[in-house]
C-alpha cells in the first residue's frame, strides 16, 4: 500500500457520518423526502429530462446503502454519488 492509500484509508470510514450528494434522472416527489432519510431535494431541467439532486447527512454507509436501495426500488437511475463532507 502506498502513502496516498494510507492517507485515504485514514480519512475514510464506513461507520462515521458524512454528507452526501446523490443525483438521479427523473423527479423524486418531494413528499418522499422523509422516506429517503430526510434528504433535501432540488430539481434541474436538463436535455435528458428532469434531474433530482438529494443532499443530506447519512449516519454511516449502511444508511447510504439503504437510501440507494430505495431509489432503485423507485426505478430511479442514479447518475452520481458524492461524499461532500466528513467533518460534521
Amino acid at each position: 500500500m502506498t502513502t496516498s492509500d494510507d492517507n485515504l484509508k485514514s480519512t475514510f470510514s464506513f461507520s462515521k457520518p458524512a454528507i452526501y450528494q446523490i443525483r438521479v434522472l427523473g423527479k423524486v416527489p418531494s413528499s418522499w423526502s422523509e422516506r429517503l432519510s430526510g434528504m433535501d431535494l432540488s430539481y434541474r431541467n436538463k436535455k435528458s429530462g428532469v434531474e433530482t439532486t438529494l443532499i443530506g447527512k447519512m449516519s454511516d454507509q449502511a444508511q447510504l446503502s439503504g437510501l440507494l436501495i430505495s431509489l432503485y426500488e423507485l426505478h430511479m437511475s442514479v447518475l452520481s454519488v458524492e461524499k461532500l463532507n466528513t467533518n460534521i
